[in-house]
């Protein structure tokens, strides 16, 4: 009698094994980028929440040198394009030039050059693109498939990497609300503080040349065509109380109507401070974060701590405040998260 085989459902991720990959794999960015410790922990939040992240800062603070270190040690294959206000939706799909016969050719762009296998897409400088780059990137972001040629492309290893040039002006388009909405993180490279770190950056030939830098990081650290599945089990792991939820809720609400939570700010009148934003979605991605962040540290419950250390990165750019306050936007809304924390009691 024959019996009909049963495919075995795949084994679950061991998370403790992970967590070692996860935290192996922020030392080897270390390698490449010093003095930036913060914003690693939180990249690396973002990798296993399986979350876009958008880079803000100064020019020459090490952004795309952090990319690139992140790209080789998250490991598949890698691509990249370079922010240009000629550039044009088809130039991520696809290029044409002519052979040493005069023909025309047609081959694929930094996006379908790799096929299904792309595990990292870097945009440089995104905000030199043009909106209907943007539009195109956002499909990609969202759904992991574009269509070219009469057929679709799907990219199940995804993860998506962009920095904006926050100096210049000319010559820039700025992200829309739903462009900036799609990125899980956006977080802020700063110019080191530490005087060593800053000498080191300086008088060590070591870190002029960038190529080194980069070549010397562990390429592959982590599987991306497995993070889907340990990204999954981290947060059926991660439990959230029902008093943390509450608590999650309280600050929602502060953020949406913080003239009603008793949030004060000099200079600004909370009661007409917020036009909209802080979406449900919003606060399901600082939940993700949080529980990401809790099983980096060795937990399975999420504390107070852990939203805290995420809230500004998932949140804030969701936040949309009324005209006559977006010019201070830099100053208000770190002024505003504080508040939110200092206001609402912790359980």
């Amino acid at each position: 009698m024959n019996i009909p085989s049963v495919s075995a459902s795949p084994a679950p991720p061991d998370l403790d094994a992970w967590r070692e990959r996860a935290l192996g794999f922020e030392r080897e960015i270390a390698r490449a980028v010093v003095g930036q410790a913060p914003a690693l922990r939180l990249l690396t939040i973002a990798v296993f929440a399986r979350g876009h992240v958008l880079l803000e800062g100064d020019v020459g603070v090490g952004k795309t040198t952090l990319l690139q270190a992140a790209a080789r040690a998250i490991g598949g294959d890698y691509g990249r394009i370079e922010g240009t206000i000629d550039l044009m939706p088809a130039d991520l799909v696809y290029h044409t030039s002519l052979d040493e016969h005069g023909r025309p050719r047609v081959e694929p762009g930094p996006v379908l050059r790799h096929g299904e296998r792309l595990a990292v897409f870097f945009f440089n400088e995104i905000n030199r693109a043009r909106p209907q780059v943007h539009s195109l990137l956002l499909r990609l972001m969202a759904e992991r498939s574009l269509s070219a040629f009469n057929r679709e492309y799907a990219f199940p290893y995804l993860q998506v990497f962009a920095d904006r040039n926050q100096v210049e002006r000319e010559e820039t388009f700025e992200l829309p609300a739903a462009a900036r909405d799609r990125f899980f993180m956006e977080i802020a490279i700063a110019t080191p503080a530490d005087p060593d770190v800053r000498r080191d950056l300086i008088f060590d030939p070591r870190y002029h040349d960038v190529a080194a830098l980069v070549e010397a990081v562990t390429p592959g650290v982590l599987d991306p065509a497995r993070l889907d599945a340990v990204a999954r089990a981290i947060q059926q792991h991660v439990r959230a109380s029902d008093r943390l939820q509450r608590y999650v809720e309280a600050l929602w609400t502060a953020v949406r109507d913080p003239a009603r939570a008793g949030i004060g700010i000099a200079d600004v009148d909370t009661e007409r401070l917020i036009a909209g934003g802080a979406s449900p979605r919003g606060m399901a991605y600082l939940v993700r974060a949080a529980r990401v962040r809790a099983w980096l540290e060795g937990r399975d419950m999420l504390v107070p701590e852990d939203l805290r250390a995420v809230f500004f990165e998932t949140v804030a750019h969701r936040i949309f405040l009324a005209p006559v306050y977006e010019a201070r936007r830099a100053a208000i809304l770190p002024a505003l998260c504080r508040a939110v924390f200092e206001t609402v009691p912790v359980p």
